[in-house]
């Protein structure tokens, strides 16, 4: 199962053994009160208050501490009710208790018609003393206290809101007084200070961590959804307002997290808005709706994306359909994602904050969408990461199963669903290391199998975003996560259709946390989020381009920098490992590589200076750098576990033998390695080229090891030609496997590496180079009639004797290409002609 729930709290199991040891449980095995003991309500201090008949049937109201894991109990009334609603102080001083006295039918059957059906009550609880009323009404209110910020000093005032079937919400100002014997009384004398918060409210939604109340009134038969923020100075404001696309005809009202009433009319419940509203820590704002479906055999449920300015609506085709069975979908929040859920049917998690491509939403059916322990909706999603079962009484913390998501992404057969977990993996998980070698290792086996996108692209960028956007504030709308820039695939049995909405209007004065987070979100959409992200394109042009000068150019200014930037990037990866190197990187310079990762640093820094600049050059500076070391760390790390995975050792560098199935396999990896980095103009650790070729020289026929080379897929490094050269002796097949090479060398590398040849081919092909560039640098130069005296020993064979004169000649005008490389003359060039013609003729040269 992919969603992984642990029982926080239980009735059955946390209360009642602490009811039977106080002798206050004997009516809970009556089979005719099922619902004898239940929840009322989950406080934000992690307190639970629940309620139980007593002996006499007796009605009692208990607390219990999700941190101390003890019970409490708070009050009994000496009648049997049934509690609707039910709240207490941060203080546990006083109780607010909302309860329905008769029902219709006793109120006319006991012709009590005067008396109201609802009393909401105000207890002074310690000590246990007076009781105000606070509402006697025919319609139900709703009781919540407001809770300060933890740590904060006990207040002399609670606040208490109050809302009403009656379609308000108002909030009381309670003072209390400390007297004798740590007794506590209400202070206010006559009639409590209240003031109204909403009208004409239709559905209400308590945040009670945040201390935040949604709202929805209606406007010209649609809904408008507004926001009130309470604060630890005990004021409140309105802060968003955000019209909804949402039907609200013939619905009815409902509030959401203000209490659970257990034996809730299912008709009421069916006919009301089945809506629920998500914020996440990066400031993102879903609304969450499944309207009524009038098709039997599919549902539909909406996202709006408030804080990306569209919504996506679902319409899903059910397997089975047991209509008369079907219950309205739960919706649950798990911070970076949110849960659609339908027993028996599917498990749909959406990405909060990259919902635009439908690749990222992970679909679930059948078994891979099981959840034991969730098999009816009477479910709340009241905390982030947690939900309440209300009908069997138990609050469970939820996660995402790292061992089922592993087991998902492997056993997937389409894209969508790879792609998905992947980015799930990253994005929840962060990738502890154990968990990040299994990703690694099914890279590994599926590099061929994704056809719609590249894995091993995806796991860089998405890795590295993760990894550096938790650092800085609105640094995630700046930095790539995806390597797609559309995706055509579809969900079967989905079909999705998305809706630009207008933004979120906010009125808020030095707000931080989540209302910053979601006016940063906002600004990003209305300039255009996807054009803000980091991209290569100038970085690839301004590389090649760079790349295809001489490298003498590096002594200017503008490119000294530019391997400044490299070397810094290399030396704050060397603080960072520690750890052994299996395989054989940075222990080579890279000019190709290096030139890339400085030209990298340089523009990213450009690009992020434009948005940040409040950050400060400093800490721009240090996150490029660790984005740049990041990675080549992450390439590094992906080496690293398929060399520990196929047993290599560093026996890749002796050419002798031929190479292993596992060489081969690594060397394929490799070549992948390079498609991706190359396609995202990614910089690669030092020595990936050598370590590629010299697999490549033990794995490869000649024919394909030549035809890589000529297609750039293996790179030609000085550090692997000049091992080449060296150990192999010069027998045939190695003559011909050295000649390819050395004819495929740019002229610059055959400088450096032809002495470590010592053959009569390579000499020959020095010596034509050579004469080719003078003659080349000859030009339109005048040289005068050479002189036969110039030559120690004149040759015979006047043609040569001719060009070695003609040689020495224009060596004279103070042309030498080679002053800084090993000597390489016309003498140079007489022998070898001499040789190479003795040896055509048969002869013996002495």
């Amino acid at each position: 199962m992919l969603l992984h729930l642990v029982a926080e709290f239980d009735l059955q199991r946390d209360v009642v053994p602490w009811l039977v040891a106080r002798g206050w449980a004997a009516a809970l095995d009556t089979s005719e009160k099922p619902s004898a003991l239940y929840i009322l309500n989950v406080e934000r201090n992690g307190k639970i208050i629940y309620t139980w008949k007593g002996n006499q049937r007796n009605t009692h109201i208990g607390l219990f501490d999700l941190h101390t894991k003890q019970n409490e109990h708070l009050y009994m009334f000496e009648r049997d009710l049934h509690i609707i609603s039910c709240s207490v102080n941060n203080e546990r001083t006083l109780l607010a208790v909302s309860f329905r006295q008769y029902t219709e039918e006793e109120r006319v059957s006991q012709l009590l018609q005067s008396v109201t059906k609802y009393l909401t009550l105000l207890i002074e609880i310690r000590p246990i003393n007076n009781v105000r009323v606070l509402k006697a009404v025919d319609s139900c209110v709703r009781v919540q206290f407001l809770y300060p910020d933890e740590g904060r000093r006990a207040s002399t005032e609670s606040h208490l809101l109050l809302v009403s079937e009656d379609k308000y919400i108002e909030q009381f100002g309670i003072r209390v007084a400390a007297e004798e014997e740590h007794k506590v009384v209400i202070h206010n004398s006559g009639q409590l200070p209240r003031v109204r918060v909403a009208d004409d409210v239709i559905w209400a939604q308590w945040d009670m961590m945040e201390q935040r109340l949604f709202y929805i009134v209606p406007k010209e038969s649609k809904a408008t959804l507004k926001c009130v923020q309470f604060y630890p100075d005990e004021n409140f404001s309105s802060i968003l307002e955000s019209h909804l696309d949402i039907s609200i005809n013939d619905t009815q009202l409902k509030f959401v997290n203000f209490g659970y009433d257990h034996c809730e009319d299912q008709d009421v419940a069916s006919k009301s808005l089945n809506l629920q509203i998500f914020t996440s820590k990066a400031g993102g704002l879903c609304v969450c709706c499944s309207p009524a479906s009038a098709i039997a055999d599919e549902i539909t449920y909406s996202i709006h994306f408030l804080h990306k300015g569209y919504h996506k609506t679902f319409t899903v085709s059910l397997e089975r359909t047991e209509y008369h069975q079907l219950k309205e979908v739960a919706f649950m929040n798990l911070d970076y994602y949110v849960a659609a859920y339908l027993p028996g049917q599917f498990l749909h998690l959406l990405n909060i904050q990259h919902p635009d491509l439908l690749c990222y939403s992970l679909f679930l059916t059948g078994e891979d969408a099981r959840i034991d322990m969730l098999q009816n909706c009477c479910i709340r999603s009241l905390l982030t990461s947690a939900v309440l079962d209300c009908q069997v009484g138990r609050m469970y913390a939820v996660s995402i199963s790292a061992s089922a998501l592993l087991s998902f992404l492997q056993g997937s057969q389409q894209d969508s669903q790879r792609l998905a977990a992947l980015h799930c993996a990253l994005l929840y998980f962060r990738l502890p290391e154990d968990l990040e070698m299994q990703i690694i290792w099914w890279l590994s086996e599926n590099l061929s199998t994704c056809h719609s996108f590249d894995p091993i692209q995806e796991f860089i960028i998405a890795s590295l975003y993760c990894r550096m956007c938790a650092e800085t504030h609105n640094l995630d709308k700046l930095l790539p996560y995806t390597s797609l820039l559309d995706w055509i695939g579809s969900i079967p049995g989905v079909t999705c259709t998305t809706d630009i909405i207008s933004l979120p209007v906010l009125e808020f004065q030095n707000s931080r946390g989540f209302w910053e987070k979601l006016n940063s979100n906002l600004e990003s959409v209305k300039y255009s989020e996807p054009h803000l992200h980091y991209h290569s394109n100038l970085l690839r042009r301004q590389w090649r381009s760079l790349s295809e000068e001489r490298e003498e150019r590096s002594s200017t200014a503008y490119l000294r920098n530019i391997f400044e930037n490299a070397q810094k990037v290399l030396s704050h990866l060397d603080t960072w490992d520690s750890e052994e190197r299996l395989a054989p990187l940075f222990q080579e310079e890279d000019y190709q590589q290096q030139l890339l990762m400085g030209l990298m640093v340089a523009q990213l820094k450009d690009h992020l200076m434009r948005h940040l600049q409040y950050v400060g050059k400093k800490k721009i500076d240090q996150i490029v750098l660790d984005y740049v070391a990041n990675l080549l760390n992450l390439v590094h790390r992906i080496m690293k576990e398929v060399w520990r995975r196929y047993e290599l050792h560093s026996c890749i560098f002796c050419f002798e033998e031929r190479g292993s199935a596992g060489e081969f396999a690594v060397f394929h990896i490799m070549s992948r390695i390079l498609e991706a980095t190359n396609g995202m103009c990614l910089p690669l650790p030092p020595g990936f080229h050598t370590l590629h070729l010299g697999l490549g020289v033990r794995c490869l026929p000649l024919h394909t090891l030549l035809h890589y080379i000529d297609i750039g897929v293996l790179h030609l490094t000085e550090t692997c030609v000049r091992k080449l050269l060296k150990d192999l002796d010069d027998t045939e097949q190695n003559e011909k496997l050295k000649l390819s090479i050395v004819m495929r060398l740019p002229e610059a590398l055959g400088q450096k590496v032809h002495q470590f040849w010592a053959h009569p081919i390579n000499a020959n092909l020095i010596a034509r180079k050579y004469v080719k560039f003078l003659l080349e640098k000859l030009g339109n130069r005048q040289c005068s009639r050479p002189s036969p005296e110039r030559l120690s020993v004149p040759v015979e064979f006047l043609p040569l004797n001719y060009l070695t004169n003609v040689l020495a000649e224009i060596e004279n005008q103070g042309v030498h290409p080679h002053e800084n490389q090993d000597p390489v003359n016309v003498r140079f060039v007489e022998e070898t002609a001499l040789k190479h013609t003795v040896a055509l003729l048969g002869l013996k040269y002495s």
